[in-house]
């Protein structure tokens, strides 16, 4: 009897969770439809509300301004609004640092989160997952001796909590497996190691 019902949550569980999830993020992309004019929107002109509508705007909203700043009059009022938004005090410095990180992340050439390591953390003797985000900064390696890597260690199972560390290149071991096999392992708490196995 114990056997059957773990084995129906085993298989529930994710489903009603992947779902859930799912259906929160298009009810939130949903409301992007409350920005149109009310004739613009499908109750008016199918006379009911069609889920995922706001997903196909917002999606459709992010490729056409993708299309507008690779030309050179749309690269033009890019760079205008850069300089408008860095002359306001507070939003100078919520705005460049959000830019940085995205550009970061998003950038076709950026090698951040692109290794799983293996480092000492909290302490010596004790090892855990992390992924190396660059190399410190002049500021930071004029006051170090020799190599080093910027390395962000994730909480579990939430990956998106963390500490960000500077640890010499000699004592992290570089892992065998990808970014994606890493953070599955660290989200289920070493219940899934990598590869499957």
């Amino acid at each position: 009897m114990r056997k059957y019902l773990i084995t129906g949550l085993l298989i529930w569980i994710p489903l009603v969770i992947t779902i859930w999830v799912l259906k929160l993020v298009v009810d939130v992309l949903d409301q992007s439809l409350l920005l149109l004019p009310p004739a613009f929107r499908t109750e008016q002109w199918l006379g009911i509300h069609v889920p995922g509508m706001g997903v196909v705007m917002t999606l459709v909203i992010v490729f056409v301004t993708g299309v507008f700043a690779t030309n050179f009059f749309g690269a033009r009022m890019v760079q205008l609004w850069h300089e408008v938004l860095h002359r306001i005090p507070v939003v100078n410095s919520i705005y460049s640092s959000v830019k940085q990180i995205s550009d970061t992340l998003f950038s076709s050439g950026s090698q951040a989160f692109r290794k799983a390591l293996l480092v000492q953390w909290p302490r010596d003797g004790m090892w855990t997952i992390a992924f190396q985000t660059g190399t410190p900064g002049a500021g930071v390696t004029g006051r170090l001796q020799g190599e080093f890597l910027s390395v962000y260690v994730p909480t579990t199972p939430n990956p998106t909590g963390g500490y960000f560390i500077i640890v010499a290149r000699q004592d992290v071991i570089e892992l065998d497996m990808t970014v994606d096999q890493a953070l599955k392992y660290v989200i289920s708490m070493g219940v899934v190691p990598p590869n499957g196995r």
